[in-house]
């Protein structure tokens, strides 16, 4: 029997902003075709947790809204908040010195002098916030879902997903370096592009696209997380005539157990 790879820490968020027509849009990217991991598929912004996220982790200083928290779910949101900046400029973050949210111009400054300078490790972000004196905005994130890459896949990850309203005018944009486009769209449009085949989503994003489809807002979109208990998500796969079949657990409101795909990102 082949050995199980272990599951790798990582985080992504769900930007969030009111739409027209009644519609949530959230953030979305294109992956580059090269990449290894969900080439050319329609993504959150996300990664892994590293050795930098933990380094912050030790440094109450750098962030607010976590006391609370365990080391672990602190990792988590660091991870997120610094991968959705490296990967569309977006930067979830207060002052130290006044505790207001860092407004879109401060945001773009700071993206413009050190983001590529990031991307390419030549700099940590944990200098970034201490020198540009800014706290990690934890507490504007809501955990939305949990899921585990199935067993058997060579490359797996341990991800929480999570809930943000977007700053306001923070609009993002793709780095050109993992992800090739990127656009403000509407969950029911994602969806209905990932049938179309105008866009490749990988299985656990259609799921938590569908589900969040069905909030008409973003404070309503919030709200519903607030309230739900989180169910981790690891698929089971099997083979079938017609491609592969995944159960997951009912009761993490997917609405639905066992769904006919014909891969799995």
């Amino acid at each position: 029997m082949a050995e199980t790879s272990a599951s790798r820490p990582a985080s992504t968020i769900l930007l969030l902003r009111d739409g027209a027509a009644r519609e949530i849009e959230v953030f979305m990217m294109v992956r580059h075709h090269q990449i290894e991991f969900n080439s050319g598929a329609l993504v959150f912004p996300g990664g892994s947790v590293d050795a930098g996220d933990k380094e912050i982790v030790a440094r109450s200083d750098l962030y607010s809204g976590g006391e609370a928290l365990s080391e672990a779910d602190r990792g988590f949101r660091i991870a997120a908040i610094r991968e959705t900046f490296e990967e569309s400029g977006i930067l979830l973050a207060r002052s130290k010195e006044t505790g207001t949210p860092v407004d879109a111009k401060r945001a773009g400054e700071i993206a413009d002098a050190h983001r590529v300078a990031l991307n390419e490790h030549k700099i940590s972000f944990r200098d970034i916030l201490a020198d540009n004196g800014l706290r990690l905005a934890l507490d504007t994130l809501v955990p939305y879902a949990h899921w585990i890459t199935p067993e058997g896949m060579p490359k797996r990850f341990d991800t929480w997903f999570f809930l943000a309203a977007a700053p306001p005018d923070q609009l993002g944009a793709h780095d050109g370096r993992e992800s090739t486009d990127s656009i403000w769209v509407s969950p029911r449009e994602a969806v209905a592009g990932g049938e179309s085949g105008r866009f490749k989503l990988p299985f656990p994003t259609t799921r938590n696209l569908i589900r969040l489809a069905k909030q008409g807002s973003v404070s309503a979109a919030l709200d519903h997380a607030r309230g739900m208990s989180i169910v981790t998500v690891m698929p089971v796969m099997t083979k079938t005539e017609t491609g592969r079949q995944l159960r997951i657990p009912r009761e993490a409101g997917y609405d639905g157990e066992v769904f006919e795909v014909g891969a799995v990102g």
